[in-house]
């Protein structure tokens, strides 16, 4: 009888405990900054996650994940140079993290799409040596493998890219993935116009099943370009069986219905239900080109008014959004 009453007694304690560790509060508690500062980040709140780091920095000087996220925080913001000073912080404290190096070299290039042509030189060198050294200390970053075959095939030879560098890097990735290997082939393609070829290699990485969701929208991104509603609901379907909380999958399954023309109130309940569920991260189709196609499914629906009141609310979040500008050109004065 005592042992049985001291195991229920021990089993209420225990419960007890597990719903006091359930409780919001107790588990804010204990999270740690940087624990607070992701989950700001993923929620688009980014100068609050910069906040929080900027203080987490002062009492851990040594931890470059703050560092990094400090970047991608910063980089989030356009804040190029932030970026770069916290992304050189994080690599001088491990200069052997493979994704230290990567997002170093983020940092780098997006500073040089923004700066004169003479700066632009050398900083584009500095994220050529980046992502180069990302993916020497680690070949299975596959993001940093991307980021350095989309460079050599963009760049000029006088920055040190050409696309007789990306080659061999392509064909070692497409040993270890794929997916991977055809998606680069098809980021090449691309840059060379060589359309036909890129859809076809895009297509080939869609039904090599990428490991995860950000390649599956990538993947998106480009046939959302290319206006190709049936590779879109394609790709909507793998992201939602990947990541079924994944919202993108909405994003490209509605614009593929516009396309289409095709069950347009389901259309805009996607897109609308996309609006409420994204976070504002530029992995993610930015708020702005939602509402332009809203404004292209209103116009589908012969309602210029619609229309209009869609394509200012994307250039009120974002004035210099070329679609939404062409098609308000487009639909003339009131």
């Amino acid at each position: 009888m005592f042992r049985a009453g001291l195991v229920r007694a021990i089993n209420l304690i225990f419960a007890a405990l597990v719903c006091l560790l359930l409780l919001p509060g107790v588990a804010r508690a204990e999270e740690t900054p940087l624990a607070q500062a992701t989950g700001a980040f993923e929620k688009g709140e980014y100068t609050r996650a910069i906040e929080i780091l900027k203080s987490a920095a002062s009492s851990e000087p040594n931890n470059g994940d703050i560092y990094v996220l400090l970047a991608r925080s910063y980089l989030e913001l356009n804040q190029y140079d932030a970026a770069v000073n916290s992304a050189e912080k994080a690599v001088a404290i491990n200069p052997k993290n493979s994704d230290y190096h990567r997002w170093l070299g983020e940092a780098y290039g997006a500073k040089a799409d923004h700066a004169s042509m003479l700066s632009a030189y050398s900083l584009a060198r500095k994220t050529q040596k980046e992502f180069d050294a990302a993916v020497q200390l680690d070949p299975h970053n596959f993001d940093a493998q991307q980021d350095l075959i989309q460079y050599d095939c963009t760049a000029p030879g006088v920055v040190g890219g050409g696309e007789e560098k990306a080659l061999p890097l392509i064909e070692k990735l497409m040993k270890m993935d794929a997916a991977e290997g055809h998606y680069a082939t098809g980021i090449c393609r691309a840059q060379k116009k060589d359309y036909a070829a890129a859809d076809a290699e895009f297509a080939k990485a869609l039904e090599s099943r990428p490991k995860t969701a950000n390649r599956i929208y990538d993947i998106g991104d480009y046939f959302l370009q290319r206006k190709n509603a049936e590779k879109l609901l394609a790709v909507a379907g793998a992201g939602e069986d990947l990541a079924p909380q994944d919202p993108r999958g909405k994003f490209y399954r509605g614009v593929a219905l516009i396309l289409q023309s095709q069950k347009l109130a389901e259309a805009e309940k996607l897109l609308r239900d996309y609006l409420q569920l994204a976070p504002m991260n530029s992995d993610y189709p930015r708020p702005w080109a939602v509402h332009y196609w809203l404004g292209r499914l209103q116009e589908s629906q012969k309602s210029p008014a619609g229309a209009r009141t869609e394509y200012q609310a994307a250039l009120k979040l974002n004035a210099k959004y070329k679609p939404a500008q062409e098609a308000l050109k487009q639909l003339g004065h009131d």
